[in-house]
């Protein structure tokens, strides 16, 4: 009886999720690799949420950008160097290609390696802006984690990091070519070779990233988390949910003790971030959000706004003292006059007793008066009668006589100029005393205004002078004189 013939079927279930053809258009020479278009989308998402999120804290809009032209290199090529490190020997081993390293659109970007690397590179960026790394961080950890929800739709496309072998209608469908093999040989692994569809571990972690997310908005709202708690939060999240999809993982990785690599990480980084949950549990005040431009220095800017209020309420004295010493003839008469008001009257008053002093201590100036007042009768009765030189000598007959050859002193002029100056100065005297506003300051024209009496002063002055002589002699004055 002749032997039955093996062969092998492919186990497929009824329904599954279908693996893209292909995963790269060229247009023309440039090729279009849709990994790549993944983690340029992710990147978009994670600096529109972390911008809403940031402007809402309060920071200034355009901050995140700012920042992610740092961070964003930074994380890129750390997470290549993190892939690197963990799988050395797939090209730096035997048989390995060092070039194939930098092939960063076949895969392999560690996401320890991209967050390690791009916090530096964040740093640098929250440096210049003169903003909190805490913050910023609190602001882009929902974002952050939801690029690595967009991101890992690129090993969807590239048929990557799948799960082990599974038969539901959510099972991914992995092509032949991209199954498991023997070493890096092409020779695919016997186990897996007959097996189409596998854990869709990029589903599991995508829908893992957005239930934190969630999360993440939920708890800083709920329990006020900042300084770096709602992202150490995600954190935690992450790692616990990243534990179990590597427990689903068959690609090669390097195991100790039974676990993978990256679960080691997460263990580690899950019990860090618990501990800074609870070390800045209690830590609470305002955290640096305003920042200012790249390159200028916030300090050094609000200390020159006081600084220059200061020289503005220095400068203002400054100037009014220039004010008082250009005009020294007006303002030292309006102080005198705004506060010697109560005075006023007190030194019109002693101006009137110092002319009666003047007029008892001189015969001639208390007699001038007279001699005034008895030019202008005879002025005035000219006309109707002669005047008898009896009469014309009245004015002068208690006045003692002089001897016939003693000239008339000058200071009788100089003292017949002194009521003409307190004419000139009663008017300012009066408005001081009348009025509380200061006096008005004097024009320049007015200075040469007192010249013309002085003038008329000096012509009265020697006609009484000569009227006296005359008289003093004996001889009839006529028309005053």
């Amino acid at each position: 009886m002749p032997p039955e013939a093996v062969t092998s079927t492919v186990m497929h279930p009824v329904a599954f999720i279908p693996s893209p053809s292909q995963g790269v258009w060229h247009l023309g020479p440039i090729p279009l690799r849709a990994y790549a278009i993944m983690i340029i989308l992710g990147i978009v998402v994670a600096v529109w949420v972390g911008e809403r999120r940031w402007t809402a804290k309060g920071g200034s809009p355009g901050t995140i950008i700012d920042v992610a032209v740092w961070a964003v290199p930074f994380g890129l090529v750390g997470g290549r160097l993190y892939h690197v490190i963990t799988d050395a020997q797939r090209y730096f081993g035997s048989g390995g290609d060092p070039v194939r390293a930098l092939e960063i659109w076949k895969g392999g970007l560690g996401i320890w390696g991209a967050i390690a690397l791009g916090a530096v590179g964040a740093y640098i960026g929250c440096r210049r802006r003169g903003i909190s790394i805490l913050a910023l961080a609190d602001a882009c950890a929902p974002g952050i984690v939801l690029a690595q929800a967009v991101g890992r739709w690129g090993n969807y496309w590239n048929q990557e990091l799948y799960g082990r072998p599974l038969h539901t209608f959510w099972a991914l469908k992995i092509d032949p070519s991209h199954r498991p093999t023997l070493g890096d040989g092409p020779a695919l692994d016997p186990k897996y070779e007959n097996i189409g569809t596998y854990h869709p571990t990029f589903l599991y972690e995508s829908l893992w990233c957005i239930g934190v997310a969630i999360l993440i908005v939920w708890a800083e709202r709920r329990y006020k988390l900042t300084h770096g708690r709602a992202f150490a939060l995600y954190v935690a999240a992450y790692t616990v949910g990243r534990g179990w999809i590597e427990a689903l993982r068959i690609d090669d990785a390097h195991h100790f003790l039974g676990l993978r690599l990256n679960d080691y990480t997460s263990i580690v980084l899950f019990l860090g971030a618990v501990g800074y949950l609870y070390l800045a549990r209690n830590r609470t005040g305002p955290e640096a959000v305003v920042g200012h431009a790249p390159g200028a220095s916030a300090p050094a800017g609000d200390a020159a706004a006081p600084a220059v209020a200061d020289e503005a309420g220095d400068a203002e004295p400054a100037s009014g003292k220039d004010a008082k010493a250009g005009e020294p003839d007006s303002d030292p008469g309006a102080d005198d006059a705004a506060s010697d008001k109560p005075a006023a009257d007190d030194d019109a008053g002693h101006d009137e007793a110092d002319e009666d002093d003047a007029e008892q201590d001189d015969p001639e100036q208390a007699d001038k008066p007279e001699q005034d007042a008895s030019e202008q009768d005879e002025a005035a009765d000219e006309d109707a009668a002669a005047p008898e030189p009896a009469e014309a000598a009245e004015p002068a007959v208690d006045e003692p006589a002089e001897p016939a050859g003693t000239p008339e002193p000058e200071p009788a002029a100089e003292t017949a100029e002194k009521p003409a100056e307190r004419q000139d100065d009663e008017p300012v005297a009066e408005p001081a005393a009348e009025s509380p506003e200061p006096a008005p300051e004097p024009e320049p024209e007015h200075v040469a205004e007192p010249e013309p009496a002085a003038a008329s002063v000096h012509n009265e002055a020697d006609g009484a002078a000569d009227a006296a002589e005359r008289v003093g002699k004996g001889e009839p004055v006529k028309d005053g004189k």
